[in-house]
């Protein structure tokens, strides 16, 4: 997969920058990696297909509207280790990995999310060209690998929110919704990374602290991305909130603690066979088991893996990062206060389905069909905007949104 990444990303970076076209935004490059090698692609310790899409519309992502540079994009993602979150995979049986600098995200998605990003990138592109502070997920990169007999791992490449050299004290998934959303505070307990819901935010009487500059900048982009996922029919999506307090600090210890290294295994060669089997394992199994083999360790074993303990100010031109790579909380005079917050639209691919308009039919049953998570599009996106209003100082609080 890495070595697939290096030499897409290459080929795409050697040639001279041009205009986007039409054709770019379903462009798909492939690339057949064996253990001989030839003249497009080196040799690999084992067999595998790799699928670049729209290359030169992520390309152009990047460099000119979030601001990566070529050369720390391709050193991060293509380096000997990959980080690994224990209590990984996440609930919807997605498995992400993390570049060793803890800056990016390699995130393995359902083909039918794969076939979403295609369908919107350009709505997605314009969106992102117009709105340079756009709160939604940065995507990098969009990826296919396939294994000899195995089934194909579709990914994307994307940023990582929360940054290397802070600890994340409270972490919340908001969505608006408040039927099911509540993470056993016993568990949050002996849980240092739980991701904490709604519920959980409104019981605990929190808010966004932020001053009137920065509530009127945040409640405005907000409302723009939620303008655009209305008009692509998306749902289920969420803000990820992160919270650093700044007088804890690193003390805990947070991220070392939770994160583990992963040396990607040397696979041994596999025979050729004239007809390849298809898979008939879930989507990812593969790299579970290269996890599993290669025996992961927690971060710090290695000294050279230590992160870092300042920010690396690649993001400091956006607006809701320029603060140590978040957003610092502000009183009413506008001044900073002890908390950071690192804030961002997540999961961003799930259209209203047939699937969706089924489980709204049946969650509303019983439930209060206005509370759940799946809702249409639009009542879903003023939903969301109106609740993020609300849980920023000076609102009416997310208690209103509770079911009866």
């Amino acid at each position: 997969m890495l070595t697939g990444i290096r030499i897409a990303v290459s080929r795409c970076q050697a040639k001279v920058t041009r205009p986007l076209t039409d054709d770019d935004f379903t462009a798909r490059h492939k690339y057949s990696f064996d253990i001989v090698g030839n003249e497009l692609t080196p040799s690999a310790k084992y067999d595998f297909k790799f699928k670049d899409y729209a290359p030169w519309v992520f390309r152009e992502l990047r460099e000119i509207y979030f601001g990566l540079d070529p050369a720390d994009y391709l050193l991060s993602l293509t380096a000997k280790y990959i980080l690994s979150e224990l209590g990984s995979p996440g609930k919807s049986g997605s498995f992400f990995y993390f570049s060793c600098d803890y800056r990016f995200i390699i995130k393995t998605i359902h083909h039918t999310e794969h076939k979403f990003l295609r369908k919107i990138l350009k709505h997605y592109y314009e969106h992102v060209k117009s709105n340079p502070h756009t709160l939604l997920s940065r995507f990098y990169g969009l990826h296919r690998v396939k294994l000899p007999r195995g089934r194909k791992i579709h990914f994307v490449i994307m940023n990582n929110l929360f940054p290397p050299h802070k600890d994340i004290h409270e972490t919340y998934d908001l969505k608006g919704s408040t039927v099911g959303r509540e993470y056993s505070e016993e568990k949050a307990e002996k849980n240092p990374r739980a991701v904490l819901k709604d519920l959980n935010w409104i019981n605990r009487g929190k808010s966004l602290e932020l001053g009137p500059e920065k509530r009127a900048l945040l409640t405005e982009q907000i409302r723009r991305d939620s303008e655009l996922l209305k008009s692509l029919h998306v749902m289920d999506y969420s803000l990820l909130v992160g919270i650093h307090n700044m007088q804890r600090g690193n003390r805990d210890m947070v991220r070392n603690n939770t994160l583990k290294v992963f040396s990607p295994p040397k696979m041994p060669p596999i025979k050729r066979k004239p007809t390849a089997l298809k898979g008939s394992s879930p989507e990812a199994i593969a790299m579970r088991k290269a996890m599993r083999v290669s025996a992961p360790e927690r971060l710090g074993a290695q000294d050279t893996l230590n992160l870092p303990e300042e920010d690396t100010g690649d993001r400091q031109q956006f607006i809701f990062y320029q603060d140590e790579g978040g957003l610092q909380a502000t009183d009413e005079q506008n001044q900073a206060a002890d908390a950071i917050y690192y804030l961002g639209i997540i999961d961003i691919l799930t259209p209203y389905s047939f699937l969706k308009r089924a489980e709204h039919v049946w969650k509303g049953l019983s439930a209060d069909r206005h509370k759940i998570s799946p809702v249409p599009p639009s009542e879903y996106g003023n939903r969301f905007f109106e609740f993020m209003k609300a849980v920023m100082r000076g609102g009416d609080g997310g208690a209103k949104f509770k079911s009866e």
